[in-house]
This record gives C-alpha cells, structure tokens and sequence, in this order.
C-alpha cells in the first residue's frame, strides 16, 4: 500500500502541494485528477523521489521514501509525461540497460518479445531511440517499466501520443496488473479514461485536494464530467 500523509511541497513563498492525503491499496487502479498547474506532476515527482517534499511523507508498505529511497524505489516503476531515454542507445540496448539495473535475468527475453509485441514496437527495437516518434518512444518507456512486473506502478499522462492500439493494450495490462496485486496510480485529463478503467479517484485543485475515494461513491449519481465541472465551479467562486 502506498500511503500520501500530510504531503506539502512549495517552491519559494508558492505552495504547490496543501497537506495532501490519500491511501493507494494494493490491486487499486488509481486516477488522479486536475487541470493543468494544479499539482498532478509535483506529487508524481515527489512519489517518485525525483523531487524533495517540504513535510509529510510517502510510504511504500510502511517504509518513508525520505528514510529509505533505494528500498522504496525499487518496488517502483514510474512512467513520466514526457519519457528522458537515453537516445543515442537502440531501443532494444535501453531495454536490456534498464533489465540490467533491476537484476532482471534471463527471463527478460520472453519479457521483451511479449511486451514489444503487443505494442507494434519489436521492429523498431534495433533502431537508436533519437529515430523513435513520441508515440514510440512513449511505448518504450511503458515496456521497460511492464518488463519488471513492478508492485507500484505510477504513470503521468501515459494514454498522450499512444495510438488506439497502444491505448487499449496499455489498459488491458493494467487491469491484468491490478487483478495480480499490483498498485496503479495515474493522472489524466481523460475523465472517461478514469471513469470506465479506475476503482479510485482523488481530484486535486491549485494544490489541495478536493475530494478522493472509492469511484462509486465519488460519482454516485452523476459523470465524473459533472463532479469535476462542478467542483471547478465551486472553488472558482
């Protein structure tokens, strides 16, 4: 379980995360929610120990990322907005780098033939990564994070620059990953997207949290369209 406590980030006199705090359980398929600017990427920064968080903590099955990040991290694959591959690498080189970093052994090949596969990318593996598109170089960065089987599974904007079929592939793994145990937690401006695949959902505007849950509950009656369109409304008056 990953646990958000009291999570409070500024830069300068700004805050850009406010006492954030939420529960990610095991096998959840987490949506995180907001406009532009209102946090989303600091906090998967900071989840992701890419940036230092002013107080609070983040706990992965009880251990702080701030005590002991190797250890935390290494249960992680994270899976940023805009990938930073190493592109003078073949996309296949990148692959069998970051199996190298895990200590992924021989079992790495039928990970990266499944994988690649599915996502139309095993011809393009000998090419060097600069020659990839951004939809390409998205799916790279998906396979090396699916090639580890990892516990979390954290994702910025994953579905931006995936084709249609890259997109259902991407979600048909994440719920196989979620039945198997495994923690999902990702933003997106979808909110279909995050209505039909998600259990949970929080929602988060200029840095605070404006409500998180079971999606049920959450929407009760109406679209997440709705209660995103209405909590906007809310705090803009």
């Amino acid at each position: 379980m990953i646990e958000i406590k009291n999570l409070t980030k500024r830069y300068g006199k700004k805050t850009v995360l406010d006492n954030l705090s939420f529960e990610i359980k095991n096998g959840d398929i987490f949506a995180f929610v907001g406009h532009n600017g209102a946090g989303k990427t600091t906090c998967i920064k900071a989840m992701t120990d890419v940036i230092a968080f002013d107080s609070g903590d983040i706990l992965y099955d009880k251990v702080s990322i701030k005590d002991k990040p190797i250890e935390c991290k290494k249960k992680i694959a994270y899976i940023p907005d805009n990938p930073d591959l190493y592109e003078f690498l073949k996309g296949i080189d990148y692959l069998n780098f970051i199996a190298d970093v895990y200590e992924i052994g021989e079992e790495r090949i039928d990970a990266i033939n499944k994988y690649s596969d599915a996502f139309e990318l095993t011809s393009s593996l000998a090419n060097p990564i600069s020659s990839y598109s951004h939809g390409m170089k998205q799916k790279l960065a998906i396979i090396s994070a699916l090639i580890r089987n990892p516990k979390y599974l954290i994702l910025d904007e994953p579905f931006v620059g995936l084709d249609p079929l890259a997109n259902k592939k991407l979600k048909d793994y994440m719920k196989k990953l979620a039945k198997e145990g495994t923690s999902i937690f990702f933003s997106t401006h979808i909110l279909e997207v995050a209505e039909k695949l998600c259990n949970k959902l929080a929602i988060i505007k200029n840095g605070k949290l404006i409500v998180a849950g079971d999606m049920a509950k959450v929407l009760k009656d109406k679209s997440l369209e709705d209660i995103f369109m209405e909590t906007r409304d809310e705090k803009s008056n």
